[in-house]
């Protein structure tokens, strides 16, 4: 039987709706991010695809069309980084090599299949370059799809979240005013013919930062089983 996803959709139907539109926010009970690969929800190839590609990222092996696998106005959001657009996000994806010396896939586990949002636990093994240490490090990755291309063969992702912890980002205070000032600057600092393909995404459609309040369920992040 092909693989189908749920059917439920999540997001605005318009892929001129600009990213910050397609957070999804939620907290857990716990923060226990282990994925069980045998439980992995089945995926059509072109889904398959993304999510090989959005692996290949994490592991260091950076290309320019995976990098394509965003749209121009993409958001990513994890403990570290708020990049919002592509020019941002490939600044990102291509200083991760010059960071570490090695980044591989320990497994992971396909637990939301919808119409518009794929999410899996995410098991990644990152060795630093200048210190001889490996960090072993799970979480839940939600890919927000693009609605223009959700049925074609290259897919697109809209927001990208990584979150390592029960709770969910309030982006508010110090903490994300780091994070957005080393998004907005680090290709700026990048000598890379990769990173250029994409400056004219900082021209992309953007809107406020959504700010929450908290990253508790208080902070529009309900609690959910996954």
């Amino acid at each position: 039987m092909a693989a189908t996803d749920s059917g439920k959709t999540n997001f605005p139907h318009s892929s001129t709706t600009p990213g910050e539109n397609f957070e999804v926010r939620q907290t857990r009970p716990d923060d226990d991010y282990t994925p069980d690969p045998s439980k992995s929800l089945p995926l059509s190839p072109a889904r398959q695809r993304l999510v090989d590609d959005i692996i290949a990222l994490y592991s260091c092996d950076v290309t320019v069309d995976r990098v394509k696998r965003y749209t121009p106005d993409c958001v990513y959001d994890d403990q570290f980084v708020y990049a919002n657009d592509r020019y941002k996000m490939a600044g990102q994806w291509f200083a991760l090599p010059k960071l570490f010396k090695e980044s591989y896939n320990e497994g992971y586990q396909v637990v939301v299949n919808d119409r518009d949002l794929i999410q899996f636990k995410n098991a990644q093994a990152w060795t630093f370059k200048v210190i001889p240490k490996t960090a072993h490090m799970n979480a839940l990755v939600s890919l927000s799809l693009d609605p223009e291309t959700v049925d074609s063969e290259f897919i697109q992702v809209k927001y990208h979240k990584d979150q390592a912890n029960d709770k969910d980002y309030s982006h508010e205070g110090l903490g994300f005013s780091f994070k957005k000032w080393q998004a907005d600057n680090v290709m700026k600092l990048m000598n890379s013919d990769e990173v250029k393909v994409f400056e004219a995404d900082k021209g992309a459609a953007k809107e406020h930062v959504r700010k929450h309040g908290s990253g508790a369920a208080e902070g529009n992040a309900p609690v959910k089983e996954l």
